[in-house]
């Protein structure tokens, strides 16, 4: 009878040994592999808006990657036989802030062309994607990090919305606040609906 009650215990414990590990497992393989980004764009009427930048910060505050950032931001436009000049340099208040954390000024053509996009011409949900993988296409270290979607409004009017995630959660929304600088302002429906989400 002693025996036998050894022999329960033992398969007990390997029985709960097994079930520990697949749980591990599991959790391991319930990670995160990448971050969703979608927003509902309506496309405002006129110049001085329009213009929109996502992009991935450590928790320090320091760059990381562009995901996106819209046409007329990094190229400008052409005019009167001219040769363009980038957007944030004839219009300082494009998405200002991605300007100056992605360091616009130091980055060739080509590197921006690499994360440049049209600009919608009709409104609708806007996605983005980020693979967890830095500028030069190396996964990034484990850690907290911070998406970033700033849009110009209309003219010096922004809004930017911020959220905090680590590399290691699980699938599920990521909280997002917003700031705006003009609460008042009339063409804030630009960009709604902003989500971000661990996949």
């Amino acid at each position: 009878m002693k025996q036998k009650r050894i022999l329960y215990m033992i398969m007990a414990a390997m029985l709960l040994s097994v079930i520990t590990v697949a749980q591990s497992k599991k959790g391991k393989l319930a990670k995160a592999k990448n971050l969703e980004v979608s927003f509902n764009y309506q496309k405002q009427a006129g110049p001085g808006s329009n213009q929109y930048a996502v992009w991935i910060e450590n928790e320090k505050g320091e760059f990381v990657k562009t995901l996106f950032v819209t046409s007329y931001t990094t190229k400008g436009r052409a005019r009167g036989g001219e040769q363009a000049k980038r957007g944030y340099i004839v219009r300082p208040a494009c998405v200002p802030i991605w300007v100056k954390t992605s360091k616009a000024e130091e980055k060739t053509d080509q590197q921006l062309d690499a994360v440049t996009g049209a600009t919608p011409q009709s409104s609708g949900i806007q996605t983005i994607k980020w693979d967890f993988t830095d500028e030069q296409g190396k996964t990034v270290p484990k850690g907290n990090y911070k998406v970033k979607v700033e849009a110009t409004l209309f003219f010096d009017s922004d809004i930017t919305y911020t959220g905090t995630f680590s590399t290691k959660d699980k699938p599920g929304a990521i909280t997002l606040t917003s700031e705006l600088t003009k609460p008042d302002e009339q063409h804030k429906d630009m960009v709604t609906d902003v989500k971000a989400i661990l996949k």
